[in-house]
């Protein structure tokens, strides 16, 4: 059985960054937590946690010595509350989310109405729409929605960093419609475009499809969608657990691939596990 694993699998740059970060600030502090999540892996979590990291939903009145921001992003009203305790704060939010942020605030400032292609519930996205510097906003997830959006005279358009580009560009194209003026920031991860075409390329030589990471995690997910799109024997895991033997019943070939937030060593123990079924 031939087993393909795509090269972007795992941590992307901004996961990686965060990750280190927050290992380094659990060393030098005996009381530390994370605001939210650090990444959308429920199994590097439990690990950071191990290591002191405790999770917490609220920024008021934290009792720590140290707050980690999570790698997509807090609001701007979170981080207005952070700066008025004090704490000593890790800012581990991914580069390429501030710039989603930066854009935002800018087409706000200029009186743009502003358009967030993304998942309105993905703290990512709340944190992005926060930055509107009081502008008219919408987070739309697909063209249906885009639709809805009444005419403006100047519309202002970013990604969550996850987002494909072709639902971006198709965002964009219907947008065209609505306003005078089109101002469009391509927010999108390159990694995020990297490892999305790859997937598309191994689904499509292969006879079933594994994408690993976690269900909470939305580049995870829509590496699924893409790939299911293509080789219908797709399976969404978070570890090789996940892994039903009966699954691998005269394949010759599987494809692998993982979410941004997916550790190595879980990638590791699913082409183990495969290779002790394949035996």
């Amino acid at each position: 059985m031939e087993i393909i694993l795509a090269k972007s699998a795992g941590f992307c740059f901004g996961v990686k960054r965060a990750v280190n970060m927050a290992f380094q600030a659990a060393n030098a502090s005996d009381s530390i937590c994370s605001i939210g999540p650090l990444i959308h892996s429920p199994q590097m979590v439990e690990k950071l946690e191990a290591e002191g990291v405790k999770v917490v939903n609220f920024v008021t009145n934290l009792t720590d010595k140290t707050a980690i921001i999570r790698s997509h992003g807090i609001t701007r009203g979170e981080e207005a509350q952070l700066s008025q305790q004090q704490l000593e704060i890790v800012d581990a939010t991914c580069p390429f989310v501030k710039k989603a942020q930066h854009y935002v605030s800018l087409l706000g400032e200029e009186g743009y109405s502003v358009v967030i292609v993304g998942e309105q519930e993905h703290p990512e996205v709340q944190g992005i729409v926060s930055y509107a510097a009081g502008a008219t906003t919408w987070v739309v997830a697909n063209i249906d929605q885009a639709r809805l959006i009444p005419t403006q005279r100047k519309i202002g358009l970013v990604a969550q960093t996850t987002q494909s580009f072709e639902n971006f560009s198709d965002i964009a194209a219907v947008l065209l419609n609505k306003c005078k003026e089109l101002r469009v920031f391509n927010t999108i991860c390159d990694a995020t475009a990297v490892r999305q075409e790859e997937a598309r390329s191994i689904a499509s030589k292969v006879d079933l499809m594994l994408v690993i990471g976690g269900r909470n995690s939305a580049n995870t997910t829509r590496l699924a969608s893409i790939c299911t799109e293509i080789q219908p024997k797709t399976y969404h895991i978070e570890t090789a657990e996940g892994i039903d033997s009966r699954w691998i019943d005269q394949i010759t070939a599987i494809g692998i691939t993982a979410g941004a937030s997916t550790p190595e060593w879980i990638i590791g123990e699913v082409m183990e596990k495969l290779r002790e079924i394949a035996k």
